[in-house]
């Protein structure tokens, strides 16, 4: 880790000029299209991809480090970029384990594709293990999917959506199939993308709502078929991990960011009791060292955790529930030190204005994401436990 550079991929200049539009877009309820261009033009989008393919190379610690240092700026920007470096993420998961099923995910971050991540459904807590979108085989091998996806990030820009649906009517059905639709299928009416996304938060991520009327993905983008239900095949893996390990990265950098701010704050708010400032306070020291402990045992856990999927360290059985935990940790830890870093702020961080009102409104959304906390509970009470008994 020490030999990383952070700033070598995202510099403090870019960095400054995306943190300086996020209000506005939050404002605005519009999508940091600005903020997309100039990550696009700095090779953002590829970092995952192989040196070989155009990309830079870089594993799933690395992409997380570069991950918190983009959220400390602008979550909103940074989970919806975290979408696409998901697709990115699985590919390079898969071809580490030698199947090349998503190269093409690979070769199209380079040349400036943007991936979306279409799994989400309404009420659907199964989430990877089954599908309430049909997935009706064709001729040719293709597929054209039925069904509506919520949460689809990138929503005014993705060019490829990647998703999953269920084939009940195959001879060897069911089978969950995972594959990638384009953009073109909307000029044809196959895709329809809702302008409903008005939040409390994460406003830029513009995550609509996505209705898939019959969309094709061609059988070159069919990448896999499987049986409903928990699978350990690698692309279940590879979204799973990539996926909890780049969230859990996204909301630490929420956390980190509130607890400057609170440093920030506390510097320069005095008292007209004492004449001091705040940051002399021992109540006011006693929170932010409570903050600072609870956020510095997460950027290490994500660090190790993401070097072992990148180094294809067999945690067996454990797996699931060690990233399950470790998001979980992540969201309730960064909602905690929001909390307190407002409380550091005082009455300023209630107005919409002020950062932390946004920081405050943007962690909630980590509740939503899978796993949950009864989901992420129930994963690591089964692994030290054992399943419940039937």
């Amino acid at each position: 880790m020490s030999e990383f550079d952070p700033s070598a991929f995202l510099s403090d200049e870019l960095l400054e000029r995306i943190r300086s539009r996020a209000a506005g877009y939050d404002r605005d309820n519009t999508f940091p299209q600005e903020d997309l261009d100039e990550l696009r033009a700095a090779g953002y989008l590829a970092i995952l991809v192989p040196a070989e393919l155009g990309g830079a190379g870089l594993g799933l610690a690395e992409a997380s480090v570069l991950q918190q240092r983009l959220a400390g700026a602008a979550p909103a920007t940074a989970l919806s970029v975290n979408m696409h470096l998901v697709w990115t993420g699985v590919a390079k998961v898969l071809a580490d384990r030698g199947i090349d099923s998503l190269r093409f995910v690979q070769e199209g971050a380079a040349a400036g594709e943007l991936f979306a991540f279409g799994i989400s459904e309404a009420g659907n807590d199964l989430v990877l293990f089954g599908s309430d979108t049909d997935a009706a085989p064709r001729p040719d091998g293709g597929y054209a999917f039925t069904g509506t996806k919520i949460f689809t990030s990138l929503a005014p820009a993705w060019t490829q959506l990647g998703l999953h649906g269920l084939d009940t009517t195959s001879d060897d059905g069911p089978k969950m199939v995972y594959a990638f639709v384009s953009r073109s299928e909307e000029a044809e009416g196959r895709v329809v993308t809702r302008d409903d996304w008005d939040t409390l938060g994460m406003r830029a991520t513009q995550s609509r709502t996505t209705e898939l009327h019959g969309a094709i993905a061609p059988a070159d983008r069919v990448v896999r078929r499987l049986d409903p239900g928990p699978n350990p095949d690698p692309i279940v893996f590879g979204i799973f991990s990539v996926f909890e390990l780049l969230l859990a990265s996204v909301y630490t950098g929420i956390a980190r960011r509130a607890l400057d701010l609170a440093v920030e704050t506390a510097g320069k708010r005095r008292s007209k009791k004492t004449g001091l400032a705040y940051s002399q306070d021992p109540d006011i020291r006693w929170r932010v060292a409570d903050m600072a402990l609870a956020y510095d045992a997460l950027p290490p856990q994500l660090w190790s955790l993401s070097r072992d999927v990148d180094e294809r360290v067999d945690h067996g059985a454990r797996w699931f529930s060690l990233l399950s935990g470790i998001k979980h940790r992540a969201v309730t830890m960064a909602k905690r030190v929001v909390d307190d870093a407002v409380l550091v702020a005082g009455g300023s961080s209630y107005f919409s204005s002020n950062e932390l009102g946004r920081l405050y409104r943007d962690v909630l959304a980590g509740l939503f994401h899978p796993s949950d906390p009864e989901s992420a509970h129930s994963t690591v009470a089964t692994a030290w436990l054992g399943p419940l008994e039937s």
